[in-house]
């Protein structure tokens, strides 16, 4: 399951969004983040997925391929849906199961706060999908760029952050082996009590630190023979340009932020 992890990852399919500069990508995701919460009702929330589905199909990344690999942290939807279920008690009572009782407020709560977090994970996840680590940083850098009159490291963060986002995949993999690497071994992290569990996960968690902290050695030894000494004095080799299409597309966002506002109850 860890091989088909997908945050962090460039599916390079040539689409309209592959070709948009990233800051209007950066600016979209950031914009959506906040238009996401004007959603209260059905209405605005079928809204809401509608465009989600529009904006993946866009990227011509397959639904299906989308969802298989945001499966390691769909979990986190659905034990958001099962807190509100279980723990709202709003409205009338619908179901009782022993010492838990449903709501129709906390079914409501349960069902538009999970897709509000189903969103917002698909749309952040084009992002990474469509935007190779070294534009983010270019775009994150030049989003960023007033700060530098007030002494901020506007590029280091950039860099800190795509290189974040660049390891995600790879240290999910190391994962995988090192799982794989303890399972032959006799160790089991798939049945057993909880506690049991968690114990075997720490021969997992010390090879892994181990790992991470060899592979940023290595880069930063790679980035030091290759004479990095910051952003100071570094010229682009590709040149941002904002286009029409970038401008566009802020504005289809804006569009959508407005039917939502009318839209809500």
């Amino acid at each position: 399951m860890m091989d088909k992890m997908i945050i962090g990852r460039y599916i390079p399919t040539g689409s309209f969004v592959h070709q948009l500069d990233p800051r209007s990508k950066l600016l979209f995701i950031f914009t959506f983040i906040c238009i996401v919460f004007l959603a209260n009702n059905a209405i605005t929330y079928m809204v809401l997925g509608l465009f989600t589905i529009l904006s993946i199909m866009m990227t011509k990344v397959s639904i299906r391929f989308l969802f298989a690999g945001l499966k390691p942290i769909l979990w986190l939807v659905g034990f958001t849906f099962l807190l509100h279920l279980f723990f709202t008690k709003e409205g009338e009572e619908l179901v009782r199961l022993g010492f838990f009782s449903i709501y129709e407020e906390g079914l409501r709560q349960g069902i538009f706060i999970s897709l509000r977090f189903l969103y917002l994970i698909l749309v952040t996840s084009l992002l990474t999908l469509t935007t190779t680590p070294i534009s983010i940083t270019d775009g994150l850098e030049s989003l960023l760029n007033p700060l530098n009159k007030f002494k901020f490291p506007v590029h280091e963060l950039a860099l800190m952050m795509s290189i974040s986002l660049r390891f995600i995949p790879t240290l999910m993999e190391e994962t995988e082996k090192i799982m794989k690497a303890q399972t032959a071994r006799g160790a089991d992290f798939s049945s057993g009590p909880i506690k049991e569990r968690l114990q075997a996960v720490v021969p997992l968690l010390i090879p892994l630190f181990v790992s991470s902290f060899k592979r940023a050695e290595d880069l930063a030894t790679a980035m030091e023979a290759r004479g990095y000494r910051g952003g100071e004095g570094r010229t682009k080799y590709r040149v941002l340009q904002w286009t029409w299409k970038d401008s566009t597309i802020l504005l289809v966002l804006v569009g959508l932020g407005l039917i939502l506002f009318l839209l809500r109850g």
